[in-house]
């Protein structure tokens, strides 16, 4: 089984990663030189600059893509015509602090329905909170039928730690991310969903199996608590096992397999501390809580999550992708079966704040910036 393993900067011996060609300069390039990384060799493309954060990317297939804009919009963007077309008809949002429209996802039978899921902050009665929607697509430019199918109960009046992030499994459902809202003591209290992750049908409801459906002081959506700020949510390709990353506050990033029911222990444990400096909670360990696979100190800001499963780089199969916001670099962990994990930090010269990591219908690898920017990774020599 993963065991955890403490990862201390200034401690540990350097890492293998490899710094992209891009500086200030070369930054303005659509495509990069050859990067060499320690299995892999791929250039980096740049495919569009968007208007905003380009915070969620849901593939329809190998070139077309849904795109949302943390300030409400959504595009199609088209990676081979290296165009984007605007999309009418998406839910209202409240993009304000961290905030805003979030991310989408396909349902597993988009093909037939063509139905679209979003996240995306809204208000509440108590200020603001995170939310689900479906759409109808109509290609390549309108959503109908727009649908509310699940509104967070938060009790939050802050503008922090909305998540969120989606992800179907083989089953058809579906598991939606919520932060903690920055009222942390909520994380551990089932009858909110802060610092939850929850497990929904294709409409929204609790799914049949849920660990707490039963419990009257419960909420029967949740499937885990104990998170603080979950920024990715992915399925392992061939275990299908669940996994999330989360925000620590100063250090104490997470990446989580999940358990059905487990506790995860914010903020009672953590492996971070106060912005100001004092320990939080207990200390690191406690029982009935579970412990990380893998945890950083200082943090790396982990956003965006995915298992590589493709071909065209056949040295990251199964490999665990992540863009980092702090430190500015591609994460990639590679999770062996015996407990040892190996990290490489890639494009650390590229400068930017990546948000999110998409490997697409074809095998490449798509990544999004805060500045904008959607990258495309393919083969160099």
């Amino acid at each position: 089984m993963l065991r955890k393993q403490l990862f201390v900067l200034f401690l540990m011996t350097p890492l293998a990663s490899i710094s992209s060609p891009f500086n200030s300069a070369q930054a303005k390039s659509a495509v990069s030189k050859p990067v060499k990384s320690e299995k892999e060799t791929f250039l980096v493309n740049e495919i569009v600059r968007l208007k905003d954060v380009p915070w969620g990317l849901a593939f329809l297939n190998p070139d077309e893509a849904i795109v949302t804009l943390r300030d409400g919009g959504i595009v199609l963007l088209n990676s081979k015509t290296k165009s984007t077309t605007s999309i009418s008809g998406g839910p209202k949002v409240i993009a304000k602090g961290q905030g805003g429209l979030l991310d989408v996802a396909l349902h597993p039978k988009f093909a037939a329905n063509q139905w679209v899921y979003f996240t995306y902050s809204t208000k509440s009665k108590s200020g603001s909170t995170t939310e689900l929607a479906r759409a109808k697509f109509i290609h390549p430019n309108k959503l109908t039928d727009l649908t509310v199918l699940f509104t967070a109960l938060t009790d939050s009046d802050t503008d922090v730690h909305f998540g969120s992030r989606l992800v179907f499994d083989d089953h058809g459902l579906l598991y939606m991310t919520v932060g903690d809202r920055g009222k942390r003591e909520k994380a551990q209290m089932l009858n909110f969903h802060n610092g939850k992750v929850l497990r929904l049908d294709e409409n929204g409801k609790p799914a049949e199996g849920n660990p707490f459906v039963d419990r009257k002081d419960a909420l029967p959506e949740i499937w885990t608590y104990g998170h603080r700020n979950l920024q990715g949510i992915a399925i392992h390709p061939e275990t299908n096992d669940i996994w999330t990353q989360e925000h620590g506050p100063r250090g104490g990033d997470e990446i989580n397999k999940l358990k059905k029911g487990a506790n995860y222990g914010w903020p009672v444990i953590t492996y971070g501390k106060e912005y100001w400096g004092p320990s939080i909670g207990e200390g690191t360990h406690k029982p009935g809580m579970e412990q990380p696979v893998h945890y950083w100190v200082p943090s790396i800001a982990p956003c965006g999550l995915t298992f590589y499963s493709g071909r065209v780089f056949k040295n990251w199969k199964n490999h665990l992708f992540s863009g980092a916001l702090k430190l500015q670099h591609l994460n990639r962990l590679d999770l062996s079966e015996s407990g040892k994990i190996h990290e490489e930090r890639l494009l650390k010269n590229l400068n930017e704040r990546i948000r999110h990591v998409v490997e697409g219908p074809a095998g490449y690898l798509y990544l999004t910036t805060d500045s904008g920017r959607v990258l495309k990774l393919t083969p160099g020599k």
